[in-house]
């Protein structure tokens, strides 16, 4: 591994993990589960997240070849989760069951899978080869103090859009998670035949 310092490197691993892991287009996300009444732990969710992607970091490429798991068949998998959230989110309709524990969605769906997720884990995967570890993970913790951010103000965004704002951009980022998932989708599935 390589623990060489980069700001361009930096830069660059905080832009695509920023755009992967897309904590501003859950917002509606977070809003409909306060909605129905989901309590979660801004302070718990980033750092379980952290601990996460970092442990996946380290031993993800292991944990895959353990269960004989490809990153390819991984994105695949990701990309029918992020699927399943989008179709919720632009059809209003409810297809993931939340049976976590009652009154909390820490865990599940805000940790796993909307900000250490499957796209996350391909990601960081991906440019581990391209970028130094060091700026990967500075990259990574950046991202985090971002999600903490969002995740502990989202109420005051909900205020300022209101209502109306909030329908609209949970519709919107439907279409946009469709999109990406249709694109990990498609770019991964013609690996496995």
């Amino acid at each position: 591994m390589d623990w060489t310092f980069n700001i361009t490197q930096l830069a660059s691993a905080f832009i695509v993990l920023f755009a992967i892991i897309d904590v501003t287009g859950s917002i509606p996300i977070f809003l409909s589960l306060h909605d129905k009444i989901k309590t979660y732990s801004a302070g718990k969710a980033a750092f379980w997240s952290l601990v996460t992607l970092v442990a996946f970091f380290f031993i993800g490429d292991w944990i895959l070849k353990l269960f004989n798991v490809d990153v390819n068949s991984f994105a695949v998998a990701g990309a029918l989760v992020i699927f399943v959230i989008a179709v919720e989110m632009t059809f209003g309709i409810e297809v993931f069951k939340m049976d976590g524990p009652s009154g909390s969605a820490t865990l599940v769906p805000i940790i796993f899978p909307l900000i250490a997720g499957p796209g996350a884990f391909t990601t960081l995967l991906s440019i581990k080869a391209e970028y130094s570890s060091l700026n990967i993970l500075i990259a990574l913790v950046l991202n985090i103090i971002i999600v903490y951010i969002v995740l502990k103000k989202v109420y005051w965004v909900e205020k300022i859009l209101g209502a109306g704002g909030v329908y609209v951009m949970r519709k919107f980022f439907g279409i946009i998670l469709l999109a990406i998932s249709v694109k990990l989708f498609a770019s991964n599935i013609m690996s496995l035949f």
